[in-house]
């Protein structure tokens, strides 16, 4: 799964980024521990995952200060 641009997750409605942030936690989640069982096939997503709830909160928290 390529990264999702910032553009893209401004378009959404905060209902929408918070459902793709908890499912980008708990595949996070699921990365920690597969990465701590030495089943982890991949170890450049848990980057990946972790840029992607950054930059999701990020735009939440200027939504929510942009309605004020």
């Amino acid at each position: 799964m390529a990264m999702v641009k910032a553009e893209e997750l401004r378009s959404k409605t905060p209902d929408e980024l918070k459902t793709q942030l908890t499912g980008l936690k708990k595949e996070a989640f699921n990365l920690r521990f597969q990465g701590a069982t030495g089943q982890l096939e991949n170890p450049a997503r848990m980057r990946l995952v972790r840029r992607e709830i950054a930059r999701i909160k990020t735009i939440l928290t200027e939504k929510a200060a942009g309605a004020k």
